[in-house]
């Protein structure tokens, strides 16, 4: 083949297919809060379904497989009894902690094979998680999600409560989301923000994004993107769960300091459930109703965001092969890092886990966008003089 047949082959997609299982790792659920109103809850994930509640007595939320393994009743359709769940169908009494049946009003006794899943979950920063492995091993304790300062310690107190929303995704695979991770020049043409300093750091189970942006000023936005320079260290920890540490300029010098989540749980392998929310610190002065507004703002801003995301999720395809520049980030190294949670926990490979640092060079993409402002903004002038 000649270097001009090279030229004119036609890249073709590959469009892969998504994984048939799980990732392996803690996902959340949603806030622990949104559970505990004395009835079962069905969460759909994992190509199941589960049923949350939290026990009358020790309090504690548990996860258990939805379906009694009596006559496959629905136990998110049922009564929480005590520390037990009753199924609607039989009120066969299924214990959250240890998912044995502890009771069947009707019977002379229990059958001793009488067990359904339990699911190991645990509650932190006020949110509900659960783990899954396919292998069914119990978590790693070096894996666990870390506590946000906001939700614990001393100065807990100076922050507001979660602003927290979520979306169901269909027709997509939830790497889609985690892409993002490295996805530096989307900022621009999607989000509206304009990235100045761009890194990826990746170590172990945890990849990180340091971004700095400002605003694009021609366009008009009401969300955070639009508020003024930011500063963003965000943090997946495992595959669906990332705590970004936000500093925002909302102008005379004053920093307003935010953490947003960015986490999801799969339903099947083609949707996810996505959910994200925000806190906020209190500035000097701040009460807790104007910080509750500030998160509530915050958390209008990100949905904006989600929903720019989710439409093109939506409308694109699923590509194995991207075809990339230098500026595009470390797309495939992002993915390898991302195939740990999907192998059996022997056949995680070193170029996975290993550190890995990559910072984009911004300086031509800036000077690219800056004249579109420009340009962008000489177009409207006359229109605003008038």
């Amino acid at each position: 083949m000649t270097t001009q047949d090279q030229h004119d082959e036609v890249r073709i997609i590959d469009a892969g297919a998504a994984p048939v299982r799980f990732a392996r790792g803690w996902h959340c659920l949603g806030l622990a809060r949104d559970f505990r109103d004395g009835s079962p809850h069905e969460v759909e994930a994992f190509g199941t379904k589960l049923v949350v509640f939290a026990g009358e007595e020790d309090g504690v939320l548990h996860v258990l497989n939805a379906y009694c393994p009596h006559m496959g009743g629905n136990l998110a359709h049922g009564t929480v009894k005590g520390d037990t769940v009753a199924c609607p169908f039989h009120d066969w009494r299924w214990k959250g902690a240890t998912g044995r049946c502890a009771a069947i009003p009707y019977a002379r006794r229990v059958p001793p094979r009488a067990k359904t899943r339990a699911w190991t979950a645990r509650e932190r920063n006020g949110q509900l998680y659960v783990w899954h492995d396919p292998q069914g091993a119990r978590p790693d304790p070096a894996l666990e999600i870390p506590e946000i300062e906001g939700c614990h310690g001393p100065d807990a107190g100076q922050w507001s409560d979660w602003s927290w929303q979520q979306i169901r995704v269909t027709g997509a695979h939830c790497r889609e989301i985690v892409d993002n991770v490295v996805d530096m020049a989307h900022f621009y043409y999607v989000h509206y923000s304009f990235p100045t300093y761009f890194k990826n750091v990746f170590d172990g189970h945890v990849a990180t994004q340091y971004m700095e942006s400002a605003p694009r000023p021609d366009v008009a936005m009401d969300t955070l993107s639009g508020a003024g320079a930011l500063r963003s260290d965000a943090s997946y920890f495992g595959p669906s769960y990332m705590i970004d540490k936000l500093w925002s300029d909302v102008g005379d010098g004053v920093e307003m300091e935010s953490v947003l989540i960015n986490c999801h749980y799969p339903v099947a392998a083609d949707s996810f459930v996505l959910m994200y929310g925000a806190i906020v610190k209190k500035l000097p002065g701040m009460t807790d109703e104007q910080a509750a507004y500030a998160a509530e703002q915050t958390s209008a801003g990100l949905a904006k965001g989600f929903e720019q995301d989710v439409e093109i999720w939506r409308n694109k395809t699923r590509i194995d092969n991207p075809l990339l520049t230098e500026e595009d980030g470390p797309v495939y190294q992002l993915r390898r890092w991302y195939e740990q949670f999907y192998v059996d926990a022997t056949e995680v490979k070193d170029e996975m886990v290993r550190r890995f640092e990559f910072e984009v060079d911004t300086r031509h993409a800036g000077e690219a966008w800056r004249a579109e402002v420009s340009a962008n903004l000489a177009a409207v002038a006359p229109q605003r003089e008038q």
